[in-house]
Formats: structure tokens, C-alpha cells, sequence
């Protein structure tokens, strides 16, 4: 009798709850900026979806935006801002779109491929408004052009540098014509500046430098630039060769910035240098890439820096923008800065002077075996928090997912090198663990006002094999072979096999599918997440052509030359420098697609950043062919990061099994669970209207090969009636 008593009294409540949606409070809260507040915090102070009422959530309204790709190739990385009523989001094509923020009813939408002179690759992972007066602005990238959008008309804005856009490829420092430049994901809004970072190439293949800059807000006009390759005179310089900011490229903001308003501080982290996997060319510490930069926004002006990587060797740029928050540290409040790496650690130190709140031990590391290079001695390690993913693979880690999966993992194993962390780049083969996306990814950490960061871990080990960069002694670097291990086995892999977990098709048959010209096509413009190589040469194409297609290469090769091959953008000989490509970004899986390593193979953590301790781990997201044979939960990898709300709950799709889920943010346990229809590898946005509260998220799939979606999918309680 109590306990039927119980279950009618719990119900009631939750229906209660429920019914007070709309009357308690008509209060709007917006999501302004990307991840929530220019803090990266992830965090809103609506409370009106709880713990005690979150499973009383429902589908509020669906927008299909259309632009997926048949292929399964196509994604939505798109965290969406919302303004009075109106969400602003992107389609997987590209496009950038408004809506109605209670129904999903779509106010219009801006398509930069109809503008002259304006071209479309990559993703795009949010968008940065600015308001002053009567003008409203949607700043908006995609591929290297940046644009200027009237929030209300969905117009381009022709006062903004020409015509309502600039190109992003100008103003770096250097010739960067014809070299990879994207612009994925927003900058963040100082006053009257837009700080600006970009995604650049990292393979053997030249690479534009990164540069961190500020153009003006109204005009596009640019205002600072900070040098992460330091130029003669600027302090870092020593730690590369003297003519390394001529010919080296990489070490920039790919994630977005953090930004300490009322201090004028803006948090920068940087990526590697290229080429990610072997820098016998930029011998040093190479400041600053793989960095966390503290600039002065109003003039560019170096405050401090942290270096999490000493000549980087591993691709270990920073996956996400770091996180401002203020914790109790010693019995004193201090306003802290957090970043969360592909490693699987979290560094904590003083906003305003950079001090570590933890300690920082420098470990002694393996040395590299592959000629000309010089891998760093040691590399920094925090001895608080602990990791949030694991750090060593070791025999005894290998996956006991069944028998079968076991013996094959093990035969692998007994034949590449030995686990360590940091264990540089070989000819047989490295474990990099975490693998190459986290540890931590681009999807980030949330914080909450308490000091707790809440952040999902990848736990998949991946192999790093390099090769010779000629395949026969004496080749010439402008070789179609050559210019193949060079530009393109990074990603399509040394045998053409593809990669459908990164969205990189197969090469093997193409010249049955794409004649010569459309090859051409592609090597010029790029499509999707595959840049343009438009600094080859038209001879240089034609030989990569002729290879990719079995046919016999051109006799004579037009071959562009730049005298040493370093000081211009392009050229065979600057091709030629990196003796060494990799044969691919290579998840370790097994047959049945299952990670090499013992479950959990993706979490989510809460880790308390006043004491450095973590708070609670939980697998998140799992595959119902194992649960349906008895095995718990195991995880799964995982893209997109999490929203934490006032209502004392975590929100999170991100893993492959394409769900959406609230976590009690205090103890971590699952509380509901929503199919959606693609993937959500994004990060959630919340805001309220007229009192109601809605949890969004892109469902654009595609990554991991599943398959692609075009929805945004928004979630409230009930209306009452």
C-alpha cells in the first residue's frame, strides 16, 4: 500500500511539474553565444526542465533544413544561437538559416554559393552575433570567407569589407594562395572586434601559417594581428630555425577562444605546426604552437602562455576552447581558466597571471628513430585532476569483448611497438592512446557555478605507421606516386582504402566512378572536408591524376619552384622537404568494428576543479547488439559536447548510438533518453520563450560512418492547456 501510495505521489509531482510550463514565470533567455557565453561555460541558468521532471520531455517542434548528402558524407556541427525568439543556425550544405524559436517555422535563409565570387567546403560549428542599435549582425564563415549578415533580412551587409564579406586568406603574413584555409568555428566579440581563428592543412603538404587576428566588427578591417610562428624580434623566435615563419605553417585557433570580458583577456589555444607527425624542419619547442595564449583583445598584446606540447609529434593541437570559471583553490577564490586536452587531462591555472592551480611535472619521454627528426625530451603532465581517460595500453587493456576479438587484437599488438605516452611516430607502428580525437574533442567541457567541469572522453586507440614519402629511391618528389603519399595518404590512406569514420571515401576504383576532369576539379576546389590543392601546378595535377586513374603519367611535368622551396606557398620542391607521410588516421577496431581496447570505449565525467578530484565516470551512449547479449553499457565514441543547466542536469548526444540524454549532473546517473533522427554530434543550446523552456540540438550525423541527417530537433515539457 506505501509503496503504490509512493508511486501515485511521484506521478502527481511529475505531472505538476509538468503542467507549470507556462504562467510560473514568461521570463526569455536567450543563447547569445557560442557555447552559451563568451566564458565557453556550456551552462544556462534556466531551471525550469529538473531532475524530478526532465522525463516528462518532448519533441516541441523538428526543422529539416535539406542539404544532407546522399553519400553519408555530410554533417551538422552547428551549436545554434537564439535571440528574441529567433534560432540561427546551418544547414549541412553550408547554408545559414533563421527560425522561429517556438515553432522550428523557418523566417529565411542565406545560401553563400549565389553570392559571385564565393565558394563552399567544410563545416561549419557556429555562428558569433553583434547588435548595436538598430543593426543586428550574423557573423558567418564557411570555407575562407567570412560574412556579415543582417540578422533580420538574411542580406549580406555590403559595408563589411566587400560587399559583406572578406577573405580570410588575406592579411596572414604571408602568401597563402592556393593552400587550405577554412574558417569552421565562430571567433568571439570583443567591443567593436571579431577575433578570428581558422582550420589549416597539417599534412606533408604545404600549410598556410595561423595567425590569430581581430578585424573590425563593422567595416572587416583589420585591426591586430598575433604572429603563433614567431617573426625575427618577436619573443618565441629562438624556438624554431631562424626562417621557420617563412615556409612552416599550422599552430592556430581551429576550436574558438574564451574571452574574460571585464579583464579584456582573450584565451587562445593553438594547434600544432605542420606537418603534424615529423618536424625535422622546425627543430625547437616551437612556441607558440600547442599552446595556451592569454592576449590582451584590444591590441594582440602577448599577457602569458602555456605550452602542453614541445614540438608536437602527435597531433596533439587543443581540441576545444578552454573554459572560464571561478573556483575555491586553498581557502581563496580565485577566477580560473581550464583546459581540457586530447590526452585526457584537464590544466587549471590563474586567469589573470597563468600560475597552475595544480602542479606540473615535466616526465621524460621516448626519443624518435626516423631520420631528421628530434622528438623533445620531456613534456608537461598535471599531477592533479587525474586523466578522464585512460593513459596506457597494455596488454591487459586489450578487449575482452569476446574470445575471437582478443586473439586478433593480441596478434596486432605483439607486433607493434610497445605502449607509452608520447611514443613517437614509427615505421611499425605506434599506438597513440587516447587516439587522435581525445581524450577530449572539439566538442568541449561544460562548468557549472559550483567549480565542476563535465566533459566526455573518447577512449579508442588508433596507429600511427609512417612512410618514406618516394616509394622508389630516386623518384622525383613530383612524382604522381609521390605527390600521393604526400597530399593525399593522410586522410584516403597509403593504399587508397578510404576512411568512412572520417568521412573520406575510397580512392580504389575512382576511375570508374570520376573521369579526369572531375579529379582535376577536385584538386582545385576541394569538396566537403577535403581541402583544395590548388598550389600544385597544372603538371603536378595531371600526374596525380594519371596515377590515381592507372595511366601512364605525363612525359614532361610542369614542376613550380620557389627557389629553396620554403619561401612561397607551393611548389615540388617544398613538397620534397618531409621525407616521411603516415598511412592514415587508422582506428584500432576489430572485425566487427568493436575498439582494441576493454570498454568503456566513451565517457562522462564530472570533475570537481576546486579540489582536482573527479566527482563521478559513466559510460555514455552504447550499442544495442551488446546490451541485447548481456554486456553492460560500453560507450561509444563520441563528438559533440555537453550542456549543464541550472536545473541540475547534464545534457549530451554525442555518442554513435544517436540519442539524446540528461545526466544528473550531481551523481551522473542517466535520468531520459530521446532517438533522434541522425547522429548529434553538436552541442546542445537552451533558451527560453514566453516562459517555456526548449533544449535543441543538430542531428546531422555522418561521422563515424553513419549515416548523415539535415534536422534540428528542439525538446520542451508540456503545454498546459
Amino acid at each position: 500500500m506505501k509503496q503504490q501510495r509512493r508511486y501515485w505521489v511521484t506521478k502527481v509531482c511529475a505531472m505538476v511539474m509538468a503542467l507549470r510550463v507556462v504562467g510560473a514565470s514568461q521570463e526569455s533567455v536567450d543563447w547569445p553565444v557560442y557555447l552559451g557565453d563568451a566564458a565557453s561555460s556550456h551552462y544556462s541558468r534556466i531551471e525550469q526542465i529538473q531532475t524530478k521532471n526532465v522525463a516528462q520531455l518532448q519533441v516541441a517542434w523538428t526543422y529539416r533544413s535539406g542539404g544532407s548528402d546522399a553519400q553519408n558524407r555530410s554533417q551538422i556541427q552547428c551549436n545554434p544561437l537564439v535571440i528574441d525568439g529567433v534560432v540561427y543556425g546551418t544547414t549541412p550544405d553550408l547554408k545559414l538559416f533563421a527560425l522561429d524559436a517556438t515553432t522550428g517555422v523557418q523566417k529565411w535563409r542565406f545560401d553563400p554559393a549565389a553570392c559571385k565570387g564565393i565558394t563552399k567546403s567544410g563545416v561549419n560549428r557556429g555562428l558569433v552575433y553583434w547588435a548595436e542599435g538598430s543593426d543586428r549582425r550574423i557573423l558567418y564563415a564557411n570555407d575562407h570567407f567570412l560574412h556579415a549578415i543582417d540578422a533580420v533580412t538574411g542580406r549580406r551587409i555590403p559595408e563589411f569589407g566587400e560587399e559583406g564579406s572578406i577573405d580570410l586568406k588575406q592579411e596572414l603574413g604571408r602568401d597563402a594562395s592556393g593552400l587550405s584555409l577554412q574558417a569552421t568555428t565562430p571567433g568571439v566579440v570583443f567591443k567593436d572586434l571579431l577575433i578570428m581563428g581558422m582550420r589549416l592543412g597539417e599534412g606533408p603538404a604545404p600549410a598556410a601559417p595561423g595567425p590569430i587576428r581581430a578585424f573590425n566588427i563593422r567595416t572587416g578591417k583589420l585591426v591586430w594581428r598575433f604572429n603563433t610562428i614567431p617573426q625575427p624580434g618577436e619573443p618565441g623566435h629562438e624556438t624554431w630555425p631562424p626562417e621557420a615563419y617563412r615556409y612552416i605553417g599550422g599552430a592556430n585557433v581551429w576550436t574558438g577562444f574564451a574571452l574574460d570580458e571585464a579583464r579584456g583577456i582573450v584565451f587562445c589555444p593553438t594547434g600544432s605546426a605542420a606537418f603534424d607527425f615529423w618536424g625535422g624542419n622546425r627543430m625547437g619547442e616551437n612556441l607558440y604552437a600547442n599552446c595556451l595564449i592569454a592576449l590582451d583583445a584590444q591590441t594582440g598584446q602577448r599577457l602569458w602562455h602555456f605550452q602542453f606540447v614541445h614540438h608536437d609529434l602527435w597531433d596533439r593541437d587543443l581540441p576545444a576552447p578552454p573554459n572560464l570559471l571561478t573556483v575555491t583553490h586553498q581557502g581563496k577564490r580565485i577566477d580560473a581558466v581550464a583546459q581540457v586536452t586530447k590526452s585526457g587531462h584537464v590544466f587549471v591555472f590563474d586567469r589573470q597571471t597563468g600560475r597552475p592551480l595544480f602542479p606540473i611535472q615535466e616526465i621524460p619521454v621516448p626519443s624518435s628513430d626516423l631520420s631528421g627528426e628530434s622528438a623533445w625530451p620531456t613534456q608537461p603532465v598535471p599531477l592533479r585532476p587525474p586523466p578522464f581517460s585512460r593513459q596506457l595500453f597494455t596488454h591487459d587493456e586489450i578487449t575482452d569483448i569476446s574470445p575471437g576479438s582478443h586473439r586478433q587484437i593480441l596478434e596486432r599488438f605483439s607486433r607493434i611497438r610497445p605502449h607509452a605516452p608520447f611514443q613517437p611516430p614509427s615505421r611499425e607502428g605506434s599506438i597513440v592512446f587516447p587516439g587522435f580525437d581525445g581524450g577530449a574533442e572539439w566538442g568541449g567541457a561544460a562548468t557549472d557555478p559550483d567549480g565542476v567541469l563535465y566533459v566526455n572522453g573518447n577512449e579508442m586507440p588508433w596507429i600511427l605507421s609512417m612512410v618514406e614519402t618516394r616509394r622508389k629511391q630516386g623518384e622525383s618528389a613530383a612524382s604522381g606516386a609521390a605527390l600521393f603519399q604526400q597530399i593525399c595518404a593522410v586522410c584516403h590512406g597509403s593504399e587508397r582504402q578510404g576512411n568512412p569514420g572520417q568521412n573520406v571515401p575510397s580512392l580504389v576504383g575512382v576511375e570508374k566512378r570520376l573521369q579526369a576532369e572531375d579529379l582535376l576539379k577536385l584538386l582545385q576546389t576541394g569538396k566537403g572536408v577535403m581541402p583544395a590543392f590548388d598550389f600544385l601546378t597544372e603538371g603536378q595535377r595531371a600526374r596525380l591524376v594519371a596515377f590515381l586513374r592507372g595511366e601512364a603519367e605525363p612525359a614532361a611535368a610542369e614542376v613550380a619552384s620557389t627557389g629553396d622551396g620554403r619561401s612561397g606557398p607551393a611548389g615540388a620542391d617544398a613538397l620534397g622537404l618531409i621525407p616521411y607521410s603516415m598511412t592514415g588516421y587508422n582506428r584500432w577496431l576489430d572485425s566487427n568494428g568493436y575498439p582494441a581496447v576493454k570498454p568503456p570505449w566513451g565517457t562522462l565525467n564530472a570533475i570537481d576543479l576546486n579540489t582536482g578530484s573527479i566527482r563521478w565516470k559513466v559510460p555514455l551512449g552504447e550499442f544495442k547488439e551488446l546490451t541485447a547479449q548481456g554486456v553492460p553499457p560500453t560507450g561509444t565514441e563520441n563528438y559533440g559536447g555537453p550542456l549543464v543547466t541550472a536545473g541540475g542536469l547534464v545534457f549530451i548526444a554525442a555518442s554513435r548510438d544517436a540519442h539524446l540524454r540528461a545526466f544528473d549532473r550531481k551523481t551522473g546517473q542517466e535520468l531520459w533518453k530521446a532517438p533522434l533522427p541522425a547522429g548529434g554530434y553538436a552541442t546542445p543550446a537552451t533558451y527560453s520563450v514566453g516562459g517555456r523552456q526548449y533544449v535543441v540540438i543538430a542531428c546531422g550525423g555522418g561521422k563515424m560512418g553513419t549515416p548523415s541527417g539535415d534536422a534540428y530537433v528542439a525538446f520542451a515539457l508540456p503545454v498546459s492547456r
